[in-house]
């Protein structure tokens, strides 16, 4: 399952060098999976609501190639779950079909009162109306 948002590269996301800070790949991953659990039928505002939130895990970025104010990159969304408490929800960044940087991404769902992950992510999030077909 695939999703893909464009954002354009502002010129107050540059490092010193006049490439985009490290920070802001992360940034951007970030909506493209806000974005996209919203596209796909479950916002995260409603989830914290029911008491329950999405939580990142672990984030591990490869950087392949440098971008620049003025660019403007496509950043998908890419869904899988497995078995147990946590799922991916990965991205990769590309300038004109070009990769740019591949970001894996592991997260569970949290029960907010508890402070513990819920043992099945995937049912929870589709009780509250993600969609993955609709990623496609």
């Amino acid at each position: 399952m695939t999703w893909s948002i464009r954002i354009p590269v502002r010129s107050y996301e540059l490092d010193a060098l006049g490439h985009l800070n490290h920070a802001v790949y992360h940034q951007y991953a970030e909506v493209a999976r806000v974005e996209g659990f919203a596209a796909a039928g479950c916002a995260w505002d409603g989830l914290i609501a029911a008491g329950t939130a999405p939580v990142l895990l672990t984030s591990t970025i490869h950087f392949r190639r440098e971008l620049r104010a003025g660019d403007t990159v496509d950043v998908d969304l890419r869904i899988a779950f497995g078995t147990g408490k946590t799922f991916n929800a990965d991205s990769t960044i590309t300038l004109d079909g070009t990769v740019s940087a591949e970001i894996t991404c592991l997260l569970g769902v949290m029960d907010l009162s508890a402070r513990r992950l819920l043992a099945d992510p995937q049912a929870v999030l589709a009780e509250h109306g993600l969609d993955v077909d609709k990623l496609e």
